[in-house]
């Protein structure tokens, strides 16, 4: 009877093992829709972090674009700040969605 049982728990383990390796593949085939979106979140990220460890000349550029057309400057920062807050409170609202599931 022991064997018998350690036989079935053996099978059992290994098709487990072959469904775990089955639903890799199928999520890394899925995932590779993903790919071309991460990708760019990539990019933004180091511009980004690229803007923080050299912010002399973009602030260059803004004030001579201050100087050359302070109006339509001021209107179209005020649409990048706009947006960026939208940007940051629905990256904080997705960061706390992905806490909280996996708090779960």
């Amino acid at each position: 009877m022991h064997r018998r049982r350690r036989r079935v728990l053996v099978q059992e383990q290994q098709q487990l093992l072959q469904r775990n390796a089955e639903l890799r593949v199928a999520l890394s085939l899925q995932s590779q829709v993903l790919k071309p979106t991460l990708a760019l979140a990539d990019q933004l990220r180091a511009g980004l972090q690229w803007l923080g460890r050299h912010p002399v000349g973009p602030m260059l550029a803004l004030a001579l674009l201050l100087l050359k057309r302070p109006s339509r400057t001021l209107r179209g920062l005020s649409r990048v700040v706009l947006i960026a807050q939208l940007l940051s409170r629905g990256w904080h609202g997705l960061r706390g969605l992905w806490t909280r599931q996996v708090a779960r």
